[in-house]
């Protein structure tokens, strides 16, 4: 009965790990890309007219 329980802890560890990896990896990518997309913005303010 006290290998199922661990089994089952050793997997859902595993698995917080693995999901806070790619989360981790998705969190810089998007700041990555907004830092990107801002620095474009910024580049072309003044071809803005309103």
């Amino acid at each position: 009965m006290e290998q199922k329980i661990y089994k089952v802890m050793k997997g859902a560890g595993a698995t917080n790990i693995v999901l806070g990896v790619i989360m981790l990896v998705v969190g810089i990518v998007s700041g990555i890309l907004l830092i990107i997309a801002g620095a474009k913005l910024n580049a072309g303010k003044s071809k803005i007219l309103f």
